[in-house]
């Protein structure tokens, strides 16, 4: 065990201090953090400042805040819109004045009190329609699905990356035969486990990194008042889920690199990898628009597919707790299945250099 901690360490360290690594998490926290916060950014305004010249404050229902400010007479109000000090003036109760197109959300404000104002002098009491759902809430749909999406992008940049690097570091120890050097004072699979353990840590601070940004972006722009209730559970959810994706194709990854001994190969023996990983992309982004599907359903139930689905239905839509902890549990065997094969191949193949080695051949010991 302290064989792998010390593999482990050394793949940490190695990475953390690289530039690439640096430059690429800075860049992935920022553009998150600039997602979360575009709504602040490109929504309209939270509030408005109105003008009144000879008019009552017309009474504004909802949450939209408008602030009143009084004028003399129409030509301070009109040098107050055009200053920008007010973003609309009501003069005499009928008229408003702008500077340009009014924005669509205040001018429907101002006509919606406006008419309001009218019924209410006229004696008419109005009262509104209440409003009850008697099907599921989808209060928080639009911003589940939003957040499904991220998710879907996000764990798959990730999976995808991390297990390539331990696939690349396999193969690079092996056709510098550094890894005859290191197995004369480690057991294969201290090797094996130290590199896939410790490339793991590196893929999990980029993901905490990457959810934090996110969150505080979402925070300061004020998206987080709209998140669905048990975010936080959402949230550990995704880390868990990355871990047992990650586990399951870095291990596929290392038994693929250790067949071969040349980089240039690398990308022609992971094929079936990254063709599973590209069907378990398509299939999470198809369940963000439909979560409680039967494609999404049973493919969260599969792995390695579970590894991404059920995170990204978990987040779009209410799931019972029960066919979350299944996925889990059919997917931490399926993790500890593929580990097991993999350690079986890395140990035959690791120090057989020379041409691509045949994975049947690994597997039946010739």
């Amino acid at each position: 065990m302290n064989g792998l901690l010390q593999v482990a360490g050394r793949e940490v360290r190695t990475q953390v201090r690289s530039k690439g690594f640096i430059v690429g998490l800075v860049i992935m926290v920022l553009l998150v953090g600039a997602v979360s916060f575009a709504p602040k950014v490109m929504g309209g305004p939270d509030s408005y400042r109105v003008g009144a010249v000879a008019s009552e404050r017309l009474p504004i229902w909802g949450d939209t805040e408008v602030e009143w400010k009084d004028y003399a007479d129409e030509g301070a109000a009109r040098k107050a819109v055009l200053d920008g000090d007010v973003d609309a003036a009501l003069v005499g109760g009928t008229r408003v004045l702008t500077d340009g197109a009014i924005d669509d959300e205040l001018g429907l404000l101002l006509q919606s009190a406006h008419r309001e104002a009218q019924i209410g002098s006229a004696g008419v009491t109005i009262t509104p329609l209440a409003m009850e759902s008697v099907g599921a809430d989808t209060r928080y749909q639009k911003t589940r699905s939003g957040i499904a999406v991220v998710l879907v992008i996000i764990l798959f940049m990730l999976v995808i990356g991390t297990p390539m690097m331990v696939a690349m570091g396999v193969v690079e120890e092996k056709s510098s035969r550094i890894v005859e050097i290191l197995l004369t004072s480690l057991r294969p699979w201290q090797l094996l486990g130290g590199k896939i353990v410790g490339l793991g840590l590196v893929g999990l601070i980029n993901l905490v990194a990457v959810v934090a940004a996110g969150l505080v972006g979402a925070t300061a722009s004020g998206l987080a008042v709209d998140f669905p209730p048990g975010m936080a559970g959402i949230v550990v959810g995704v880390l868990v889920w990355f871990v047992l994706g990650y586990l399951f194709f870095a291990a596929f990854a290392a038994a693929l690199g250790s067949l071969v001994s040349r980089q240039e190969e690398v990308g022609n023996v992971l094929t079936p990898m990254t063709m599973t990983m590209m069907v378990t992309y398509g299939v999470a982004f198809y369940s963000v628009s439909s979560p409680t599907g039967t494609v999404a359903t049973i493919a969260s139930f599969v792995p390695p597919f579970s590894s991404m689905v059920m995170p990204v239905r978990a987040a779009a839509a209410e799931t019972p707790f029960w066919q979350v902890a299944v996925s889990g549990v059919v997917m931490v065997m399926a993790v500890v299945g593929v580990t097991l094969l993999a350690a079986r191949i890395y140990e035959r193949a690791v120090l057989r250099t020379g041409a691509r080695i045949r994975l049947l051949d690994v597997v039946k010991g010739r």
